[in-house]
């Protein structure tokens, strides 16, 4: 069966009308004849929105009783029974009610499509699953209902529902969100247009980002190498010189100028040794290219205007930043340099930018090889002066007479010229063609080609010789100063390789990335299978161009042991590339097996930690819960005994035993459950507004004598706090209890709140003992015991326990010191307000139990 299509409403805050837009849809498709029923869709009292539920089928809800209240939520099943072609599911990352099929409702969106149902739905920015941390920090409400990036980006179709923050302000004022008795503090709070501000560009960046990804597929998928501007990506070119800084600086000031602009600083490593660029300043502008939120990408050529160009138009860049030659002006008859090219080449697609630096015309300020490869334009200079030079040498010396020893040294002197130019072969068709000359106009007999002194041809054979061994000088200095700059080209790449190794960069597709850049190749993927017969599958793999799904399609395979692969597309390399294209495949096996091990190392640390507690509760079972348990049955043999007349304080002293044990006992076990429900992951707060003062008492149940032990200090004009009312009674049982335990006699704990800004302290203070700093993070680890406590004073729970179900509420919990000696334990909690993420109207929960 096809999977459904699913259809996302994106905004950047509640209100903004994705709700309305869904419905909407929902209209057209149904004008349209498609079959489409809404399975779930909370109006929250928005009369526009309750009016276009009218004229849709609506999948009945499934009824839950949780805590003594009757909640709705969609029934799945009933929607698969129904099996609409399409389906309406509002709220994308709601916590269903505990009691549900699934624990989110995105789990529920992913069976209905399974079932081939195409699913629309709603979605807030803040919601997603990355975004928590940046939403927390701009509106310091942290987001307990999420849903994970990669379902949203899997969607087939997400589209934002945008409204500026001045509109969605005056919707909220009309009433037209929430209630009127809510309006003002949600103004003044989540909704203030700083906030809303934010929210829009962060919606309006990720949904570009997620159109970019769409971009890049259909290039890759159609092979599209021209250039779209769709967003700007500017390249900056470096040579390793002082004037790298200045460009990137720039580059990142033209970058701000557009949203979501991208700066990418590359640095081409010639072959051919002309140029060698200081690492430390190369080092030193990456960076500064990564501070300023760039990347920084190292590459090979030989022609450096070409594979800057090709490294930009890869890359689908909008502009390149070059900096102005440091040549001086007499360097410029060897070539226009790399900024002309590379204006000339870029046709219209690419914006070319030549930034003016103080290194301008001061030289390279490089140490320069001069004997490199021979390049294309020094061979046809070498031909050139070895074949043209002897003959217009000879038409200058018909009309001047020097004599044959001066004629023979001027020849020489042009062979040598042509080996120093062009190699081997030039300096040779020079040396024959001088020969040739000398030896038919100024050799006698003259004008012809026979020489009548001996001595003579001796002359001419070791002008010959002379001008071979200069030349052969020539070309073997050219091809060691070549062998040397391949070495420092390869060492560069190496140097890489380590640097990433002591960086700690392990991404596979990042190397993989990289190697594709290196070598400009089109793709690059590692191949692997799990023995001679098995089919080959993709590790890794990045690029464009056609997929790769065995070595042999590739245009450059490179064999890693017997059953890996690195695999490029995109040009044959060179014999000589091999070598360091063998040590990236190196590294990406290396990478690959890291990556593999620390998914090993994951899973073991996970057992390592469910074997130590396990480990501690049958520690926990053998002793702490095997005393009270020893204590009830002898209490109630004791009971139960014929043998002995027991008066009615003695039985009432039993009974109150029995009933101390068993007390313990729930205690006990209860913090056990506790803690194996926070370590599975499994406590799912039910977060409502509620007072302080209506809590806090009730946690004072299990303490002996709370009025003699404990001082309430709760101010009735503290703001009401968003918590599972369940959570935080237990949590505040646990703090006092063990501030009760550790308080000397006669010195009563002081539970005290107070109100700081958007959050509520409650400080659990006590007069004991106290705990060193180092010790202050420890006592909050499952199974801890600070001091000598006895065994039988508990398993080591409730502190990790309180501290467990306060960070599940989006609060924190922190131990300081008592200023006089003691401990104060610091439990923070949200001050209530009309957040976002509530819905606006819920049944009222219990207060009591935790939703565990």
């Amino acid at each position: 069966m096809a999977r459904g299509n699913l259809r996302i409403y994106l905004g950047a805050a509640p209100g903004v009308g994705k709700t309305y837009a869904m419905l909407s849809e929902a209209h057209r498709r149904v004008e349209r004849g498609t079959d489409c029923v809404v399975a779930f869709v909370e109006h929250h009292g928005r009369q526009r929105t309750e009016v276009m539920l009218h004229g849709l089928e609506q999948v009945p809800r499934r009824e839950l009783e949780y805590r003594g209240g009757l909640f709705t939520e969609m029934d799945v099943d009933a929607v698969l029974a129904r099996a609409p072609r399409v389906a309406l599911v509002d709220e994308l990352a709601h916590t269903n009610v505990p009691g549900s099929r699934n624990a989110k409702r995105w789990q529920d969106v992913q069976e209905l499509l399974a079932a081939g149902i195409d699913v629309v739905s709603t979605v807030n920015i803040q919601h997603l699953e990355s975004l928590g941390d940046v939403v927390e920090s701009i509106t310091g409400v942290r987001q307990q209902e999420t849903v994970p990036d990669e379902f949203v980006r899997r969607a087939d179709q997400i589209e934002l529902v945008d409204m500026s923050p001045q509109a969605l302000r005056r919707r909220m004022a009309h009433g037209n969100i929430y209630k009127p008795d809510k309006v003002d503090a949600a103004l003044s709070n989540y909704f203030r247009p700083g906030n809303l501000t934010a929210l829009r560009e962060l919606a309006l960046l990720w949904v570009a980002d997620r159109v970019d990804e769409y971009l890049k597929q259909y290039r890759s998928e159609h092979r599209v190498s021209a250039i779209w501007g769709s967003r700007e990506r500017i390249v900056v070119g470096l040579t390793g010189g002082p004037e790298g800084r200045t460009l990137i600086r720039r580059a990142a000031r033209l970058a701000e100028k557009g949203a979501g602009g991208e700066v990418l600083a590359v640095y081409i490593a010639r072959s051919d040794g002309l140029t060698s660029a200081s690492p430390k300043e190369l080092a030193v502008q990456r960076t500064l290219v990564e501070d300023l939120g760039g990347t920084f990408h190292h590459v090979v050529g030989d022609d450096i205007p070409a594979a800057l160009l090709d490294f930009a138009r890869g890359v689908n860049a909008t502009q390149i930043v070059l900096g102005s030659s440091r040549r001086k002006a007499w360097q410029y008859v060897f070539g226009p340099g790399v900024g002309a090219t590379v204006a000339r080449e870029s046709r219209s697609d690419l914006d070319v930018h030549i930034v003016t630096h103080d290194e301008v015309a001061k030289g390279r300020g490089l140490p320069v090889a001069r004997g490199a490869r021979l390049g294309r334009a020094r061979i046809v200079w070498g031909w050139l002066v070895g074949v043209v030079g002897p003959a217009l040498l000879a038409l200058l010396l018909n009309t001047v007479h020097l004599g044959l020893a001066n004629d023979m040294l001027l020849f020489l002197a042009v062979t040598v010229a042509a080996a120093l130019l062009g190699g081997l072969l030039p300096a040779l068709a020079s040396a024959a063609v001088g020969s040739l000359l000398l030896n038919y106009f100024y050799t006698p007999p003259l004008h012809r080609w026979t020489v009548a002194d001996p001595k003579n041809i001796v002359a001419i054979v070791i002008f010959v010789g002379v001008g071979v061994s200069v030349a052969s000088v020539v070309d073997l200095a050219a091809r060691r100063t070549h062998q040397a700059a391949r070495l420092r080209a390869e060492s560069e790449i190496l140097s890489y390789l380590a640097g990433n190794v002591l960086r700690g960069e392990t991404s596979l597709e990042a190397l993989l990335e990289r190697v594709r850049e290196t070598f400009g190749m089109e793709s690059a993927a590692l191949l692997e299978r799990a023995d001679d017969r098995a089919p080959w599958t993709r590790a890794g793999h990045v690029g464009f161009g056609r997929p790769v799904e065995r070595p042999e399609d590739a245009d450059v395979d490179v064999p890693v042991g017997d059953h890996l692969a690195l695999a490029l597309t995109g040009r044959v390399l060179p014999a000589e590339d091999r070598r360091v294209l063998a040590a990236f495949a190196a590294q990406a096996v290396v990478v690959l097996d890291r990556r593999r091990l620390q998914e090993e190392a994951d899973q073991a640390r996970a057992l390592a930690e469910g074997n130590r507690i396990r480990t501690a509760l049958l520690a926990a079972v053998s002793h702490d819960l095997r005393t009270p348990l020893a204590g009830i049955k002898a209490a109630v043999s004791s009971l139960r005994s014929d043998d002995v007349a027991w008066s009615e304080e003695d039985r009432a002293e039993l009974l109150e035993g029995i009933e101390e044990g068993a007390d313990r006992l729930d205690h006990l076990v209860g913090n056990l459950l506790d803690m194996s429900r926070l370590q599975t992951g499994t406590v799912t707060p039910i977060i409502r507004e509620i007072d302080l003062d209506e809590v806090v008492p009730m946690a004072l149940g299990g303490v002996p004598d709370p009025a003699a032990s404990v001082e309430l200090d709760i101010p009735e004009s503290l703001p009401m706090v968003a918590v599972d009312a369940g959570l935080l009674e237990r949590s505040v049982a646990n703090l006092v209890e063990n501030a009760v335990k550790y308080s000397p006699g006669g010195e009563p704990v002081l539970v005290s709140a107070s109100a700081m800004s958007d959050r509520v302290e409650v400080r659990v203070v006590d007069r004991g003992p106290g705990v060193p700093d180092e010790a202050k993070e420890r006592i909050f680890a499952p199974f801890q015991r600070y001091g000598d406590a006895p065994r039988g004073a508990g398993v080591g729970l409730g502190l990790a326990v309180a501290r467990g179900f306060a960070e599940a509420m989006g609060g924190t919990l922190n131990a300081e010191d008592t200023p006089g000696g003691g401990l104060t334990m610091v439990l923070t909690v949200r001050a209530a307000g009309p957040h976002p993420e509530q819905p606006a109207a819920r049944p009222a929960r219990p207060e009591r139990h935790a939703s565990c």
